[in-house]
C-alpha cells in the first residue's frame, strides 16, 4: 500500500474505506408520509413514519475548511429520504427500514447508519408508537 492510501475494512459483505475518525451525524424527529402496512385499510391511506438516523462520517475535512462540499449535507439527505417515503409502499416497517438504510449508504457513501423508525398510533396502547432501530455498516 503506497503511502497516504486508505486502509480497507470488511465490512459485512462491502468493503469501505476504514476512517481515522467517524463522527455523527445526526437527524432527529424526521415526519415521512408513506403507504405502509399490512392490513387492506392500510394500503389505501398514506401513514406518517417518525425516522431518527444516526449516519457516520467525518467531518474534519468540512470543518477544516469550513467546505459544505465535503460535509453529509443533512438538508439534502432529508429531501432525499421524503422522496423515498413517497415513492415507496411496503407491508413491513422492517422492509423500509432496509430498502431506506441501503439507499442512503449506496447514495451518499455513508459507511455506518443507525435508524429508529417509529410507526406512531400503530399500537394504541404504546403512546411512543412502535417501530424497529437497525444499524448497518462499520463505525
Amino acid at each position: 500500500r503506497g503511502e497516504g492510501a486508505p486502509i480497507l475494512t470488511r465490512c459485512a459483505s462491502i468493503v469501505v474505506p476504514r476512517r481515522a475518525c467517524l463522527d455523527t451525524v445526526f437527524i432527529e424527529g424526521l415526519e415521512v408520509d408513506t403507504v405502509i402496512g399490512a392490513y387492506d385499510w392500510e394500503r389505501s391511506i398514506r401513514q406518517c413514519l417518525r425516522l431518527d438516523l444516526y449516519l457516520g462520517w467525518d467531518n474534519r475535512p468540512a470543518a477544516a475548511g469550513d467546505d459544505l462540499d465535503k460535509a453529509l449535507d443533512y438538508a439534502t439527505l432529508s429531501q432525499r429520504v421524503q422522496a423515498f417515503a413517497r415513492e415507496s409502499s411496503f407491508l413491513l416497517v422492517e422492509t423500509f427500514a432496509e430498502r431506506l438504510v441501503e439507499l442512503l449508504m449506496a447514495e451518499f457513501q455513508i459507511p455506518w447508519v443507525r435508524l429508529k423508525l417509529t410507526k406512531p398510533g400503530a399500537v394504541p396502547a404504546a403512546s411512543g408508537g412502535v417501530g424497529v432501530e437497525i444499524e448497518r455498516g462499520c463505525r
